[in-house]
């Protein structure tokens, strides 16, 4: 076989193209061929393929191309994909599609087809691909998600500037009757575009639920001097306590050209020493504590205590 896609394809535009239908097969089965979903395929040493989200945008690029017709757009889940919005364990399977309608939706293995419509200004193009736009994909997902998996969409679309609140609150006005509406406007009021990155954004959602003071977002620490120290994850000026969460990404971010990850631990740990001797006490937590946020909340709430 030839033609070994740089993007996802079709069997039927491989097959315009001469390529056997026994050809596709056996590269499938030398590895050389991938299938992101039934009936479309990209090259296998592509590295979008080893991230899940990236995956389910490819996905969804070709199922629009197989069963949105002219009048469909990616949305939901496979729309937050395409907009590069963090989909934190959410089920990613299923390509979702919105097409005009109120009957005649139906869920498969791999495909969710909703009936809903949609207005023009609902749709863009990412990449060539028709989309819900940014308010109404988080709108959907906030109707539709649990709460934390949408607050962390949310946040994360206001994050990257890509939607504005009064954008979201419009786009919940607009959806009228639509299931869900009242966890919509949850999140909606809920959300921080402040909040960088799903962690930060789940972590204020247990802080809420375990009824601590809400804190401030992204806080610049000032020496006595007025002079720059440090920008926090988390606030609480009432005490004075600061809150870090510990994500992999943020390290990989904070790395220069030249730098290892050792190095930037060691400039992290001089950084939190400056803070704390502002008298600040810090916590700091990570991915495994958002499994069991039990005991960050007691350290946090012995802090807080008056």
């Amino acid at each position: 076989m030839d033609i070994i896609p740089a993007r996802p394809m079709l069997r039927a535009d491989l097959r315009a193209q001469g390529v056997t239908g026994d050809e596709i097969d056996r590269a499938r089965h030398a590895g050389r061929l991938t299938s992101v979903r039934p009936g479309a395929y990209l090259r296998s040493d592509d590295e979008r393929l080893a991230d899940p989200e990236a995956r389910h945008a490819l996905a969804a690029r070709a199922a629009v191309r197989q069963h949105g017709a002219v009048d469909g757009a990616a949305s939901h889940t496979s729309a937050a994909a395409l907009h590069g919005l963090p989909l934190w364990r959410v089920p990613l399977v299923r390509s979702h599609l919105t097409r005009p309608g109120d009957s005649g939706g139906r869920r498969t293995t791999y495909l969710h087809l909703h009936r809903a419509e949609l207005d023009a200004d609902e749709i863009v193009l990412v990449d060539g691909v028709r989309v819900t736009s940014p308010a109404r994909t988080v709108v959907d997902l906030a109707r539709t998600l649990p709460f934390e998996q949408a607050v962390a969409i949310a946040d994360a679309a206001l994050h990257q500037k890509i939607v504005t609140t009064g954008e979201l609150e419009r786009a919940v006005a607009r959806a009228g009757g639509a299931r869900g509406l009242p966890a919509a406007r949850r999140v909606v009021a809920f959300a921080d575009g402040a909040a960088d990155g799903p962690g930060e954004s789940i972590s204020r959602v247990r802080f809420a639920r375990a009824g601590l003071p809400r804190p401030e977002l992204q806080h610049v620490v000032l020496d006595a001097a007025g002079r720059f120290i440090a920008q926090v994850d988390f606030w609480w000026p009432g005490r004075a306590v600061v809150g870090e969460f510990d994500g992999k990404v943020k390290y990989e971010r904070l790395l220069k050209p030249g730098q290892n990850a050792s190095e930037v631990v060691y400039r992290e740990k001089r950084r939190e020493d400056a803070v704390r001797a502002t008298g600040s006490p810090v916590i700091r937590w990570d991915w495994r504590d958002l499994d069991d946020f039990a005991d960050v909340v007691t350290r946090l709430a012995a802090l807080l205590t008056p």
